[in-house]
């Protein structure tokens, strides 16, 4: 299974990957037409953490036991049996917020406005993510996994 590495000492915290995302989860694809007043906050479903030295980029680690999915009371997080990505039904969503308390990497983040979490996807349809995509200085890596276990690499 794919999934996104950070690479700490690349990041410089410019949060360029959290603007794609939005980008890429936003109504219209046209970063004018996307952040334009009033067409509604689009939240990032990852978040730059900044602490001097070192930045990084904070997502869901796609957990080959993922704890969220476990703690879903509605089970509207579900883990793929064939490819492992965990994917979100927001319509069984009901903002509960147990996902984001047992995520240990504080990678579930809750849209208030909704009353649902959010978290990433790996953007569904595209070959690599829009933040891995789109970071200059290429801190993000979307690649193959294989035999890994549930760590702080995950």
């Amino acid at each position: 299974m794919k999934r996104i590495y950070i690479k700490e000492e690349a990041c410089m915290g410019c949060h360029l990957c959290e603007v794609y995302c939005q980008l890429q989860h936003a109504t219209s694809k046209d970063p004018l037409k996307a952040f334009a007043k009033g067409s509604g906050k689009i939240l990032p479903r990852l978040s730059i953490e900044v602490k001097t030295p070192v930045s990084f980029s904070a997502q869901c680690r796609q957990c080959a036991e993922p704890p969220c999915v476990y703690a879903c009371l509605t089970g509207a997080l579900r883990k793929n049996p064939d490819n492992g990505i965990i994917t979100l039904d927001t319509e069984k969503c009901i903002g509960c917020w147990t996902c984001v308390l047992v995520c240990p990497f504080a990678a579930v983040k809750q849209d208030k406005t909704l009353g649902k979490s959010l978290r990433c996807d790996l953007c569904p349809g595209e070959a690599t993510p829009a933040c891995v995509a789109n970071c200059p200085n290429e801190a993000l890596v979307y690649t193959e996994t294989e035999g890994l276990s549930n760590d702080s690499r995950n």
